[in-house]
């Protein structure tokens, strides 16, 4: 049996709305908790224990660009234990970009540092570790390019990013020269790393001309395709499975290159092969978040009003990758200004590939964008809250349309009066505790909302149990446990009847974990199919779907009870809901919105920063379920801190190399670093987004949290740090030196 939505109007009241069960929306326990803790969920590695395996090791390309003349496996290949060594112009040179076809293959060239040119199988990781040295790569030099500083303005606009590389409104240049007040200020961010604590891992498995892969990926469907292009074969005859994932944050979005290598090690040893990256390979073989160089250019009326809004983007990427830092995406609708210019260049580098991180666009653009109205409300002497909301648009500037619902301008009230922004140092260097100089700042934070195509079953069986089965992945956002609460939610059954099964090619295809788009897309899936079981258990009991009610596993209509099992009567029901995007995404602008507040101690004498407090505000649609939704927003406010004050991906400009290619030296906050964290999530329902009516909330915390921390150093100081991270060596120079001697 098969049901369909399509979004073309927005939902009225459902079942959800009712809330018969109990269920929807509250802080359950994570559905697969109990076996992470017990160390009984199987990551990718962790398959086909027990069975004889081979082990891959990866081949590093030793430069940072050259044409591959040769490479010599001998003496790898006379090592006792080596089965085989994988080389080739096919083989993948980095991750593939998400939902591209296919990865960038070698082509007999080097385009990055430490590029995989060869796959080692062995016996034990330990020989093909060993052998891997043994490979020669002889090769012919080519000057690279490794810094992007030197060459702004030699960019290229691409139409493969994630958006349109310019969106423009009416004449900004002739709006911005006749502005009574001109804004005009540059920022800069680093390249950074997703550093899942889960590295990049695959299994991969021949049965005769049958390829089974396990891999740790988020978007099942078209990483699956991407895995059959790289091997050579249809992609009928390749199963790719990823039940658990140890966090993606956008590096898994595409495969790693670990996954083809792995099923071409596999082929060519004659048995299954486990291949890890090491934590140095993942951070120079898989993607990167690109670093940014952004113009923010404002005019406005000289009371304070924008007349006209320009973010222009300069970032980098490799040879044939026409993927950007979309740092210009919130730019387009946030704030008013009648003539707008958004534009983005890629300037080619022979580093390593740039690719999707969380919230790509947001993470980097509002650390530009937030900073600049705080330091134009500075300018106007207008307190930076009262300035965001004289600047709230009525509708979508950009295309004209209305927001689905925007509680923006709600999210940072809350989160003012909650955090007490009214008391904050009105002079920036004000207030001093000590050797510690103390501020406040906050910026606006807002992520824009999809849809997508998803698809998911769900099988009633006689003794009245649901199972939901779909490709959808859980990277450790609580997927599983969602998915488990909509469908009891719809069907009116308490948890423990419902299961849920995840991350199989061989179940309904899902849209996959990926741009806050998982949880209302595959959960709307699982909605429609609930309604199609809920149709067909009234039509089994002669009354219309709308009469009855469902809980705790009966169904009641008029004065019968009739238990679920009874209804089924032996039978086992299977119902695929598929949800499709449709007008509503035309016809509105939909975004979550939030608002971060921050407090922070930065001492007078070493410049040393300490995030004291951090406040997040978020409104985004329905919430699924509120420990989880909780839970994303503190690693967004985590994130957000690592980004102000210490993430920076170092690259050589001399070859290319990744510097700091661990977690040792890509330093990421520690929980010494992490203040208490404070979340408020606020009650809406946007009826355009999805039969759910939420709206993602992943990406929506990170987005500004760093300008919220940089504009609170500048409250403290007086320092403007326009360069992330705000390190002390940023700091020292610009610190009022009386201060440092007053301590």
């Amino acid at each position: 049996m098969m049901n369909e939505h399509v979004m073309n109007q927005p939902i009225g009241e459902t079942r959800l709305d009712r809330n018969t069960q109990g269920v929807i929306g509250k802080g359950v326990d994570r559905y697969e908790g109990k076996l992470k803790v017990s160390g009984k969920a199987p990551y990718a590695y962790e398959h086909l224990i027990g069975e004889k395996v081979a082990y891959g090791f990866v081949v590093p390309g030793p430069v940072g660009r050259a044409k591959v003349r040769s490479i010599d496996t001998s003496r790898a290949m006379a090592e006792p234990g080596v089965l085989a060594v994988v080389t080739g112009d096919g083989l993948p040179r980095s991750s593939a970009q998400p939902m591209s076809p296919a990865g960038q293959t070698m082509d007999g060239e080097i385009f990055h540092y430490n590029q995989p040119v060869a796959l080692v199988v062995a016996e034990s990781f330990e020989i093909a570790r060993h052998a891997s040295h043994l490979v020669k790569v002889d090769y012919e030099e080519i000057e690279g390019r490794y810094e992007i500083e030197s060459r702004r303005g030699t960019g290229r606009a691409t139409d493969a990013g994630p958006m349109a590389a310019d969106t423009k409104r009416g004449d900004f240049e002739k709006a911005f020269a006749a502005a009574e007040v001109q804004f005009d200020q540059t920022y800069r961010t680093p390249s950074y790393h997703s550093a899942a604590m889960e590295p990049h891992t695959s299994v991969a498995k021949w049965d005769g001309d049958q390829l089974t892969v396990w891999s740790s990926c988020q978007l099942l469907e078209t990483n699956v395709q991407q895995i059959a292009s790289g091997v050579g074969v249809d992609v009928s005859k390749v199963r790719l499975l990823s039940p658990y994932i140890g966090g993606g944050f956008g590096s898994k979005l595409g495969i790693g290159p670990d996954a083809v290598l792995a099923a071409l090690g596999a082929r060519e040893a004659g048995r299954p092969v486990k291949l890890a990256l090491t934590r140095q390979n993942v951070f120079q073989t898989t993607s990167r978040r690109g670093e940014t160089i952004q113009r923010v250019r404002i005019g406005a009326t000289k009371d304070g009003k924008i007349t006209c809004f320009a973010h222009e983007t300069e970032t980098p990427n490799s040879e044939g990758e026409g993927f950007f830092e979309p740092s210009g995406i919130s730019s387009v609708f946030l704030y008013a200004g009648a003539d707008r210019l958004v534009t983005h260049r890629v300037i080619t580098s022979d580093v390593l590939m740039c690719s999707a991180v969380r919230a790509p666009g947001e993470a980097t653009g509002m650390l530009a964008t937030e900073s600049a109205l705080d330091e134009l409300a500075v300018r106007f002497g207008i307190d930076p809250v009262e300035f965001r909301r004289m600047n709230e648009p009525d509708k979508d500037p950009q295309q004209d349309v209305p927001f689905s619902s925007r509680k923006l301008l709600e999210c940072i009230e809350t989160g003012a009066k909650r955090f007490g922004w009214a008391d904050r140092p009105k002079t920036p260097g004000s207030r001093r505790e000590g050797e510690w100089l103390i501020g406040y700042g906050m910026a606006s934070a807002s992520r824009a909302n999809s849809l997508m195509q998803s698809s998911a079953e769900i099988e009633m069986t006689p003794d009245g149990r649901a199972t939901v089965k779909t490709a959808m992945t859980d990277i450790g956002t609580g997927t599983y446990t969602i998915l488990q609460q909509i469908a009891a939610e719809m069907l009116g059954m308490p948890l423990d009847q419902v299961d849920v099964l995840l991350g199989d090619t061989s179940l309904p295809s899902s849209s996959g974990s990926g741009g806050s788009w998982g949880a209302n897309s595959a959960g709307s899936s699982v909605y429609v199919a609930a309604e199609a079981v809920i149709e067909e258990f009234a039509k089994r009991l002669g009354v219309e779907a709308d009469a009855l009610t469902l809980k705790d596993g009966h169904a009641i209509s008029g004065n019968r009870q009739i238990p679920f099992s009874e209804i089924l009567n032996g039978d086992t029901i299977r119902v695929v809901g598929t949800i499709k995007p449709g007008d509503t995404s035309d016809k509105t602008n939909q975004a979550s919105y939030g608002a971060h507040y921050a407090e922070v101690a930065v001492n007078a004498t070493t410049g040393e920063t300490r995030v004291r407090r951090l406040l997040t505000v978020g409104a985004a649609g329905r919430i699924l379920n509120e420990k989880t939704a909780t839970s994303q927003c503190y690693g967004g406010q985590i994130w957000g801190i690592g980004y102000a004050l210490e993430e920076d991906l170092v690259v050589d400009a001399r070859n290319g190399l990744i510097v700091n290619h661990d977690l040792a030296e890509y330093h990421v906050p520690v929980h010494a670093d992490v203040p208490k964290l404070d979340v408020v999530l606020l009650e809406e329902r946007d009826r355009h987004a999805s039969p759910l009516a939420g709206k993602g909330i992943g990406e929506l915390a990170i987005a500004g949290v760093g300008a919220a921390i940089n504009n609170a150093i500048y409250n403290a100081t007086g320092a403007r740090i326009r360069e992330y991270p705000v390190t002390m060596d940023k700091l020292l120079p610009h610190l009022p030196e009386d201060v440092g001697a007053a301590a």
